[in-house]
């Protein structure tokens, strides 16, 4: 149901008054509300006169899935991560993959009431070494996130955030404060992809992408799912990599994903593997150390290699850990450190996908 009135749960922040308008801070589209719209997002609204977060503590469902599936290659790998999500966006991609999710106007839909208690209880129960808030971007609901955040490192529980990175400097350092490691999709490399396929701009994502790097103590990756004919060139990828390796450094992980048609672009084809494999191989040329490949079975181009010495560190077969040889942060073989969360030893979930049901875990 959407609130009627503000309480302390639903009540947003990031935004002020112009008038008898509205406007939100959390995201550059600086929303500009009447009483009663809601943004783009559709998830944040002018009831009363205040702004409302209309699907805190509301849930599409829970699953613990193999934190390799964010992706996130560097964090605890191996470990169990109880992934969650609500709905709406403030980016409109014609590819959106959970578009049943991200672009829903039902807030019917959420069909779990998702108290920040019982998701850290549940997480706890099932010994998952973080939660992800995921399937939409979380900035959308930083308030309910950022709860969520708190009380689950008070019980010695990550955080990770799947997102677009599209936050204003405002909300930025708030958010991300609560948050302990990140995959920020870069959709592509230029303006015009950002304006004509998301409906959004690309230098606020490039603005979070370096705060990251320079302000922040969150450890974060970047996927760019390659759509042929749309940011698939050599140059675009070409041009992509300079910037990572300008900017953000030789070290950010980098994964190269394949898209499979859905929503507004079901006229496109799958991604080639060729076409991730010759991007793999210029971003390398550019010296970028850690490369992958996702949404494909290649394990080649899934394990991580350590830069020293050329050792497999971390091998990888469709989400599942083979060998593991990293101690203390660094190669076995020639003590390279490599850069990321690791422990002595990993994780053992390998590939499971395990729904969670969070009524179980609700206080009564």
């Amino acid at each position: 149901m959407i609130p009627s009135i503000t309480t302390p749960e639903t009540a947003a922040r990031w935004w002020h008054r112009e008038g008898d308008r509205l406007v939100c801070d959390l995201c550059p589209r600086e929303c500009r509300l009447g009483e009663g719209q809601r943004g783009f997002c559709f998830v944040r609204q002018n009831v009363g006169g205040e702004m409302v977060l209309t699907t805190y503590g509301r849930s599409t469902g829970f699953c613990i899935d193999p934190i390799e599936k964010k992706p996130l290659n560097h964090f605890l790998p191996g470990t169990p991560v109880l992934s969650f999500g609500t709905a709406g966006c403030n980016l409109g991609c014609k590819f959106c993959q959970n578009w049943d999710i991200s672009k829903s106007r039902e807030i019917e839909i959420l069909s779990a009431e998702a108290a920040p208690e019982a998701i850290v209880r549940a997480a706890k129960a099932h010994g998952c070494r973080s939660i992800a808030f995921t399937y939409n971007d979380p900035v959308i609901w930083a308030e309910y996130a950022i709860d969520t955040a708190k009380l689950a490192r008070a019980e010695g529980i990550k955080t990770v955030a799947v997102t677009a990175g599209y936050i204003t400097a405002l909300a930025r350092p708030e958010f991300y404060e609560h948050i302990d490691a990140a995959n920020v999709d870069l959709k592509a490399f230029t303006e015009e992809f950002y304006r004509s396929q998301t409906l959004s701009h690309l230098g606020p994502v490039l603005d979070t992408l370096q705060w990251l790097k320079q302000e922040s103590s969150v450890w974060f990756e970047i996927t760019n799912l390659m759509i042929p004919g749309e940011n698939d060139s050599p140059d675009e990828t070409a041009r992509l990599c300079d910037w990572i390796a300008e900017h953000l450094g030789d070290s950010v992980p980098l994964h190269f994903t394949a898209f499979h048609p859905d929503f507004k672009m079901r006229d496109k084809g799958r991604t080639p593997h060729e076409t991730l494999i010759g991007a793999r191989e210029i971003a390398t040329k550019r010296g970028l150390k850690y490369v992958y490949l996702g949404n494909v079975l290649d394990g080649e181009r899934q394990s991580t290699l350590c830069p020293g010495c050329g050792t497999v560190v971390i091998e990888r077969v469709h989400y599942e850990i083979g060998a593991y040889r990293i101690r203390d942060g660094a190669c076995t073989t020639c003590g390279t450190i490599i850069p990321g969360v690791f422990e002595d030893a990993c994780g053992d979930w390998g590939r499971k996908r395990l729904p969670v049901d969070l009524r179980t875990f609700q206080e009564k």
